[in-house]
């Protein structure tokens, strides 16, 4: 996991960290002899709290394992993930500190006279969504079809695309963090927006269906801050919509 985001492939640490925390839980219920009931429990826990110690987000750990790991809604399920997910969140800012992963300042609400905007927004994102989704799993189709290509050797593909990339578009590199933080803070033009956007997504495409591991979740924060930035500047220029609403619309 750390070569692969380290070395720059399109992914985020959210992946890995979910499933250390869920070899974690598996292992203490291995080492402490727990019957079975009981290691379901410790593996989803270890899930959550390693989504919460990523990101320091102790309540999308716990929804995370009642959406994604269990797909209903159980009090006990609940009770231990927010238990790990909390206490997991605590050690992680004893040692790192307390700070937003995206720290966006100065930001002016919205007037409730541009909520059609946001609509709008939400039907665009909500079809490249879904564009993302389908092409995620072609792009796995691919390459299950190289048979030539042995399955260790896959990654190899988005790494060599890294080594090129660093030296014509650095932008896309990592999970994108730092991509955010410029959007944010820097004047980005709308034709460099439009290509970041185009080539991240094809990217992030390469590096999660080679196999490598990482997650999606951070690309995808990325992916759609990207298509927020590119709607509020096109509005911007066609409907003379304040630039400090840019910011609102980005984090939408």
């Amino acid at each position: 996991g750390i070569l692969a985001i380290g070395s720059g492939l399109s992914l985020g640490r959210e992946g890995p960290s979910i499933q250390i925390g869920a070899v974690v839980g598996k292992g203490y219920c291995s080492i402490f002899k727990r019957i079975k009931l009981e290691e379901k429990f410790l593996i989803t826990s270890g899930a959550s709290a390693g989504l919460a110690a990523a990101f320091n987000a102790p309540l999308a750990g716990v929804i995370f394992s009642l959406e994604e790991i269990h797909k209903n809604f159980s009090p006990v399920v609940l009770t231990s993930a927010l238990t790990a997910s909390i206490t997991a969140d605590f050690i992680s800012k004893y040692f790192f500190g307390l700070k937003p992963v995206f720290d966006i300042q100065n930001i002016s609400p919205l007037p409730l006279s541009h909520y059609h905007y946001i609509i709008l927004l939400g039907i665009i994102l909500g079809v490249f969504g879904t564009i993302f989704n389908k092409s995620l799993l072609k792009t796995q189709d691919l390459y299950s079809m190289m048979k030539w290509l042995p399955s260790q050797m896959k990654p190899v593909l988005p790494f060599i695309t890294a080594g090129i990339l660093g030296f014509v578009l650095p932008q896309v590199l990592g999970g994108g963090h730092e991509l955010i933080d410029s959007m944010i803070h820097e004047n980005l033009s709308l034709k460099l927006l439009l290509l970041i956007l185009l080539v991240k997504f094809l990217f992030t495409m390469l590096s999660y269906g080679s196999g490598a591991p990482g997650g999606i979740f951070l690309p995808l924060l990325v992916l759609g801050a990207l298509a927020g930035s590119i709607y509020g500047n096109a509005l911007v220029n066609m409907f003379s919509l304040n630039p400090d609403y840019v910011k609102n619309l980005i984090i939408l």
